[in-house]
């Protein structure tokens, strides 16, 4: 069954994008230990919940034409997701700003909100996690990783 073409497509970013953080990595992350800054971080989580757009508009596209691949997509975008979820929680582990110290396990456990800025990695998560939570259930989102699909 013929398909119709696809239309003419805009600039790939996808490759500068890969290699503007290429670049980043080589010419600001020291060599020696450090703490990933909260920047940086809420940088990163900012990076993988586009990229989690990005892999759920390919899945939406490609399953009904090509259900192997769609499926690899939809896994490939959970995992996408689980990391984002492990970045904001690193971003909370994180030494604050002004203190350089983590936040106590009392804060911690009374999850005591941070405040601007500070909140935007948490409202951009928030928003995020409402579509997975659409389109995922529990236990794709807790299930670990085997590498085993369908097909």
């Amino acid at each position: 069954m013929p398909t119709d073409p696809l239309p003419d497509l805009a600039e790939d970013f996808v490759p500068f994008a890969t290699a503007a953080l290429d670049f980043h990595r080589a010419i600001n992350l020291p060599a020696g230990p450090a703490a990933a800054p909260r920047a940086e971080l809420d940088s990163l989580h900012a990076h993988l919940t586009a990229l989690y757009g990005l892999l759920d508009a390919h899945t939406a596209r490609t399953t009904p034409v090509v259900e192997a691949e769609g499926d690899h997509l939809r896994a490939c975008r959970i995992r996408m997701w689980q990391a984002a979820e492990h970045l904001h929680a690193a971003f909370h582990a994180a030494p604050r700003p002004g203190t350089g110290r983590p936040a106590t396990r009392e804060a911690c456990r009374a999850r005591l909100p941070e405040g601007a800025p500070e909140l935007s990695v948490c409202q951009r998560h928030l928003t995020t996690s409402a579509q997975v939570r659409r389109d995922h259930t529990p236990a794709d989102l807790r299930d670990p990783f085997t590498g085993l699909i369908r097909h």
